[in-house]
């Protein structure tokens, strides 16, 4: 664990990875803690409020219950379990009880519907689901595909009649044994596939191994200010099937010991979110950009509800100065921004205790990856260069490979380095820029322009909500910059704003990166992370 007490520059130079040959997440995270002391591990919290508390003596007992279920079903190291869930305490004992037989997790969004569903099951080949009644509908639509998919458990408890070919969750572990022996796995062997969100082509399954865990450990410590300190506890809005809601958050603070709160909103109420940290003293969150911009609406929220944080964690997409500012002024701490992808996450971050952010920044390396700016060679450049963010292998936080996909795999590397794909610069000390996609990159008139610093720029304007920025063919300069923005409500579009929009951007950036174009919508395209998804707007204009 990383100290407080050493510089940043020290815990560089002397930090080394320290993982074992074998490795559980499951024993990592639970087992060790259930002594029988009790000791808080999830705090659910319902749709109507209600809360339910449950320790690591627990969820190891329910854990190992369903771990019996699992193999007395004939399912065995290296199948492959869909996780279906929303946050709660069944996905956490699903989890846990797959990592001790051995098996592989799938976590699937809350949110997916049949035709992501059948994707991701047939192309993992999933032998087993846990879902919820409304997520069992949705199978059932598509099970005559799912030619693998064998058993499928509902969580609801209580219920008369289950759906078709489902068993009840708990009614299977009721009456089985809390006794099992895990898998004595290797750090190297297979835990989950994280199935990318799919912004180009298919999505694709990023085999992670049971050493993920290890891998993400300094950078949710950096992030979170010297993650744990007394009386932490953690939450995130980000559905737990996505990597920075599992690996960022859940299963990061229970290796710590740390309790998770566990409530998922059917839909994003900034009132509502602020009353939660309140109720619940949450100290530690990890907020999507999106999911911080929405906040915003909140006048001066620390004078309607009292809540300290401790520690904000932002990922996905590069804030802004405008950002940051509020963040310190409404929620009382700096915002650290991380960085990463599903396929080797959270290697740069800010740490507000030990290093001032820079403006543009998105951080530093965390201690123990080793991330530079490369050509399209995999060859590094020189400090201020542009180039592709890259990360060095090995390294615990790497996938293993895409799923069934050799060509995909081989195509992310070169030589030693995984290429992200991303845009970037990295400074005289070690402070790395985000530009943005390889793809979204815009060439004009000779230029190349990156849409991260535009739209942050764009978002200073009192008018607008939320920006994305494209290149648009143009026969002169090859790209312009065109803009599509939605505005904050009490504006309306019109040729003036426009100008005003356009003339900002040129007088706080550069004459060639303004907007030649603006588009006005009522929504972006985004992921169901909340990426901006510019591969829709560039379709809009072909």
């Amino acid at each position: 664990m990383l100290k407080l007490e050493n510089t940043f520059s020290e815990l560089e130079r002397n930090f080394q990875w320290e993982i074992p040959e074998r490795f559980n997440i499951a024993m990592a995270t639970c087992d060790k803690w259930a002594d029988g002391s009790g000791r808080r591990a999830l705090i659910v919290e319902n749709q109507h409020g209600e809360v339910q508390t449950y320790s690591f003596d627990q969820l190891k007992s329910l854990s190992n219950q369903f771990a019996n279920v699992l193999v007395a079903r004939g399912i065995k190291r290296g199948d492959r379990i869909g996780i279906f869930v929303p946050q709660c305490v069944e996905a956490v004992v699903a989890h846990l009880a797959a990592y001790k037989i051995g098996a592989i997790t799938i976590p699937l969004f809350y949110l997916f519907g049949p035709d992501a569903l059948e994707f991701r099951l047939n192309d993992a080949g999933a032998i087993a689901l846990v879902t919820d009644i409304g997520g069992a509908n949705k199978i059932e639509s598509i099970r005559k595909n799912l030619t693998s998919l064998k058993s499928v458990y509902c969580i609801e408890r209580h219920v008369d009649v289950y759906p078709q070919h489902c068993s009840s969750f708990w009614n299977s572990i009721e009456s089985v044994s809390d006794l099992f022996s895990p898998i004595d796995t290797l750090a190297e062997d297979p835990a989950l596939i994280i199935y990318t969100s799919g912004t180009t082509g298919k999505p694709k399954g990023a085999l992670h191994a049971h050493r993920v865990l290890l891998g993400h450990l300094p950078g949710v410590e950096i992030s979170h200010d010297f993650f744990p300190q007394p009386k932490d506890l953690m939450w995130t809005p980000a559905d737990w099937a996505w990597i920075g809601g599992l690996l960022d958050v859940l299963l990061p603070s229970l290796y710590h010991g740390v309790p998770v709160v566990a409530r998922r909103f059917e839909k994003f109420d900034p009132s509502m979110i602020f009353a939660l940290i309140a109720k619940h003293q949450i100290r530690n969150i990890f907020f999507p950009p999106t999911a911080l911009k929405m906040l915003r609406s909140i006048a001066k929220p620390k004078q309607q509800w009292n809540f300290a944080l401790r520690s904000v964690a932002s990922g996905g997409e590069s804030l802004g100065d405008d950002l940051i500012e509020w963040g310190r002024n409404a929620l009382g701490v700096t915002i650290n921004e991380f960085y990463g992808q599903t396929e080797c996450n959270m290697v740069i971050s800010g740490c507000a205790v030990q290093f001032p952010r820079k403006s543009g920044a998105i951080g530093r390396t965390v201690p123990g990856h080793r991330v530079s700016i490369v050509n399209e060679n995999g060859v590094s450049v020189k400090a201020g260069v542009l180039g592709n963010i890259a990360i060095k292998s090995p390294d615990p936080v790497m996938f293993l490979s895409y799923w069934n996909n050799a060509t995909a795999t081989a195509e992310k590397f070169r030589g030693d380095y995984l290429l992200t794909g991303d845009l970037g610069e990295m400074d005289a000390e070690g402070y790395i820029r985000f530009i943005g996609r390889d793809d979204d990159l815009i060439t004009s008139a000779g230029y190349r322009i990156g849409p991260a610093p535009i739209e942050e720029c764009l978002l200073k304007h009192p008018a607008i909500k939320l920006a994305a920025v494209i290149g648009k063919k143009d026969p002169q300069r090859t790209e312009i910059v065109k803009a599509f923005i939605v505005l904050h409500d009490g504006f309306q579009p019109s040729q003036g704003l426009v100008l005003d929009i356009q003339d900002f951007v040129r007088q706080r950036l550069a004459a060639h990166e303004y907007p030649r174009e603006i588009r006005f919508l009522d929504a972006l395209p985004s992921t169901l992370t909340g990426k901006t998804m510019r591969k829709i707007l560039r379709e809009m204009e072909d």
